[in-house]
């Protein structure tokens, strides 16, 4: 089992919104907090990121950096420049027929993709709280980034049927990449987020047995007779890593799961939960309504309206 595959599949990119931004001479553009990720790709020249409290970063053609949602920042063609309002109108053309957002009063020097996406909002697992801090990758440190920067420009130029899937499904491609490259950064980290959960081997098995079968009856002693340790260093290898017990990692993850199946599919809420876990659908309803504060069924028809 592939976990951080599997977690991506649940909770990966969501409606996303991406334009080409060309720009030349003098150019700088503040960009609000958003409830959505920033993600901010350079094809060509170089760009500038200004995050307030924080040292402007140089980013160069066919590097990434990624910035967790709310995130107030700017872009810029130079380290000190006064940066100005989103042209709304322009933004929404570009959005709609594919075409550059220009910048700057001088032939364009720098392309830049300049894209927003949500993870799914109901789903929980906190993938990538890791990357709370904004995260700049080179094409140095990942070869097959240059290409993912291609494919996802040429997509973005020319809209079509499934232009947005096939962005979200780039999207996904390019946070594997991120993800790679952070683990790669921090190879002692073990705890204090998920995806540094992925160094400890024991809640990386762990975790592997629940994403593979969500269904089965999980108890911490199976999880850990599955995992050939104790039921004790499987609790303080979770409470070390997540900041929880396996009992409610397991239960975080089939809410998700469930959650997902109500707003995308017609299955009965009994079929839902014997796929999560629950040996009854009564069971079930009593801990989602825990989890989401609502029964099953009034979750699907307030997502559905």
């Amino acid at each position: 089992m592939d976990v951080l595959a599997e977690a991506l599949r649940v909770s990966g990119a969501r409606g996303a919104l991406g334009v080409v931004l060309k720009a030349g001479g003098t150019w700088g553009l503040s960009l609000d907090a958003r409830p959505r990720a920033a993600l901010h790709v350079v094809s060509r020249g170089t760009m500038w990121l200004h995050v307030p409290g924080e040292k402007p970063l140089e980013v160069r053609a066919g590097d990434a950096v990624l910035l967790a949602p709310g995130t107030a920042h700017g872009i810029a063609g130079a380290s000190r420049t006064t940066l100005g309002p989103c042209d709304r109108k322009a933004t929404v053309q570009a959005l709609t027929d594919g075409s550059a957002l220009h910048l700057g009063s001088a032939p364009a020097q720098t392309e830049v993709l300049v894209l927003r996406y949500e993870q799914d909002p109901e789903v929980s697992t906190p993938v990538l709280t890791s990357l709370v801090r904004p995260m700049h990758v080179t094409s140095r440190e990942n070869a097959q980034l240059r290409k993912t920067v291609e494919l996802l420009t040429a997509e973005l130029a020319q809209p079509q049927i499934g232009t947005t899937a096939a962005v979200n499904s780039i999207i996904d491609l390019l946070l594997v990449q991120f993800v790679r490259v952070w683990l790669t950064r921090h190879p002692e980290t073990r705890s204090g987020s998920w995806l540094g959960a992925m160094r400890d081997p024991v809640v990386r098995d762990a975790l592997a047995c629940v994403h593979a079968r969500p269904e089965h009856p999980w108890t911490t002693a199976s999880l850990a007779a599955a995992t050939a340790v104790s039921r004790t260093t499987l609790s303080r290898h979770f409470r070390s890593a997540l900041g929880q017990t396996p009992g409610a990692y397991v239960t975080q993850w089939r809410m998700d799961l469930a959650s997902v199946r109500l707003r995308d599919t017609d299955e009965p809420v009994e079929s839902i939960s014997g796929a999560v876990g629950y040996a009854s659908p009564h069971a079930f309803s009593r801990a989602f309504r825990r989890a989401r504060g609502m029964p099953p069924g009034a979750y699907r028809s307030r997502l559905r309206r």
